[in-house]
């Protein structure tokens, strides 16, 4: 059984794949045993063929495929699903996160606490244009008045967290840009970890500011009404 799984969700991405893959496997193989997992939320391009083809390459990968187009969220939720190891480590497919941070979050983790469930990344030299940092910042700042989950960065696609503990998660989509605020409500505690962070190495990006923050008003008043609503009790064997 692994000791960790990397999942990495994909939409049209076919040039990021191969390379992507090789950080992967050259950032874990010989330090532990791993398994990588992408999900492929039905591109169109041929990024389903050249992962087909990486297989022979790369035998730690599986690969799965949505049947409907569903989000990055899903995809997120479904390779971790089919995750078998206990603990998992998210990348976005574009390339823009840095595999070698990943024993990075390991070690975090292996110093941290017991009740810490989620390293986040946190970008703290991002090579995005000027306009997408600065509407990340101004949502950052929003997030973090409304839900209080003393995050800087939740919007990073590199995080290690528990499988049981994600999975015991309420489910929405773009759920996957509120796990710190997640968790916490949950009962367990986050820490946000400095990674490297780097400009897109092909394609384009499948998001833009109008569209993020259209979807990010609704999502916030959701969430801050789940927090607001939880209750949390300890239970004992009577």
């Amino acid at each position: 059984m692994p000791e960790l799984s990397v999942v990495v969700p994909v939409f049209n991405e076919r040039d990021n794949i191969v390379p992507l893959l090789g950080e992967i496997a050259a950032a874990l193989r010989g330090k532990l045993a791993f398994e990588i997992v992408y999900v492929d939320d039905c591109s169109r391009d041929d990024s389903l063929a050249v992962l087909a083809g990486a297989k022979a390459q790369f035998p730690e990968l599986r690969v799965l495929r949505h049947q409907a187009q569903s989000g990055q969220s899903t995809a997120i939720r479904n390779g971790i699903k089919a995750a078998r190891a206990a603990w998992i480590a998210t990348l976005d497919g574009d390339g823009q996160n840095d595999p070698a941070d990943i024993p990075k979050l390991i070690a975090a983790r292996d110093a941290g606490a017991a009740d810490v469930k989620l390293y986040a990344g946190w970008r703290v030299n991002r090579k995005d244009t000027g306009s997408k940092r600065w509407a990340s910042k101004i949502a950052n700042a929003i997030r973090s008045r409304l839900l209080h989950d003393a995050t800087p960065d939740t919007g990073c696609g590199i995080k290690l967290i528990e499988r049981a503990a994600f999975l015991d998660l309420p489910y929405f989509d773009h759920m996957h840009r509120y796990l710190p605020a997640l968790m916490q409500r949950a009962g367990w505690k986050t820490v946000s970890v400095p990674v490297n962070h780097r400009p897109r190495g092909s394609g384009a990006s499948k998001y833009n500011n109008l569209n993020r923050a259209l979807v990010g008003i609704a999502d916030l008043r959701g969430v801050a009404w789940l927090i607001r609503r939880s209750k949390r009790a300890g239970v004992e064997e009577a």
